[in-house]
């Protein structure tokens, strides 16, 4: 197996340009901060970023965890790949993640200084210091298990192929760490409710809302209501459309994984309530 490590300090855009890296050099693979990565897909591992302290974050990333560590190495068994690529923060890193996972010696080592400019990490850095915001090289899809609250934007990331052509390379995901907060925020329930309510009085087919429900979890939220509906509408078509609304504005206005939404007509109004 070819083992290339891309190596540059935290924060100087290593994760931003991997998929670059990766394919400028034919290799499918990528091992970034605890996970093992395969075209965009998170094929075996958990995110450093996740951790809720930087000394966690770094034994994530090192995958000092038996469990962890037996996950993503069973998985790069069964895949076998021809060449992986394993970011970090130093020389000795790379190699230590190379050792443990046990896929022999790094082969070749790129820099971050040899695809980016003085200024481009430059930027990269004040963005890490300043916002706390962190791109992991997978949509954001396939982090929603992982990374419920902390989602900040998606980047379709393309590269130019000549003058006024670009290829597409693939969505990223911006989250914020845990551990890259100065202090900690907290949405309530009664903001969350005050935002479902307004989607569903606002609805021609939904009258009000007359129990309200929220379980929070690591994972993801989970809400449960009962509502009352106006007669003569499509009750199923209105409460899919109302499940529809409310997951998009709630990701939209707090980043909240939704796991489960329960909306249950309670009764029929044949008018709807004055505001």
């Amino acid at each position: 197996m070819r083992v290339v490590g891309f190596v540059g300090a935290s924060g100087t855009g290593k994760s931003y340009r991997a998929l670059w890296v990766a394919r400028e050099r034919g290799i499918d693979y990528i091992i970034d901060d605890g996970l093992l990565i395969h075209q965009n897909r998170i094929i075996a591992g958990k995110s450093a970023k996740k951790e809720p302290t930087k000394i966690g974050s770094i034994k994530t990333a090192l995958f000092l965890d038996q469990v962890h560590r037996s996950q993503v190495t069973e998985a790069i068994k069964k895949n076998n790949p021809e060449a992986i690529l394993i970011l970090g923060t130093s020389d000795g890193m790379v190699e230590k993640i190379a050792e443990n996972l046990g896929i022999g010696k790094v082969n070749e080592k790129v820099y971050i200084e040899d695809v980016a400019s003085d200024l481009e990490i430059k930027q990269a850095i004040n963005t890490r210091l300043g916002q706390g915001k962190h791109v992991i090289p997978v949509p954001s899809i396939e982090l929603k298990k992982d990374f419920s609250g902390y989602f900040l934007d998606p980047l379709q990331i393309f590269k130019r192929k000549a003058k006024g052509h670009f290829q597409s390379i693939g969505e990223k995901s911006v989250v914020r760490p845990p551990f890259s907060y100065n202090g900690k925020y907290t949405i309530s329930d009664y903001a969350i409710y005050q935002v479902i309510n307004h989607i569903i009085t606002g609805m021609d087919e939904m009258d009000k809302i007359t129990r309200f429900r929220i379980n929070k979890g690591d994972d993801g939220v989970i809400i449960d209501m009962d509502v009352i509906m106006v007669y003569g509408y499509d009750l199923v078509a209105a409460i899919k459309e109302a499940q529809q609304k409310i997951r998009v504005e709630l990701e939209r206005f707090a980043a909240l994984n939704i796991r489960s939404m329960y909306i249950t007509a309670k009764g029929l109004v044949l008018k709807k309530s004055e505001p």
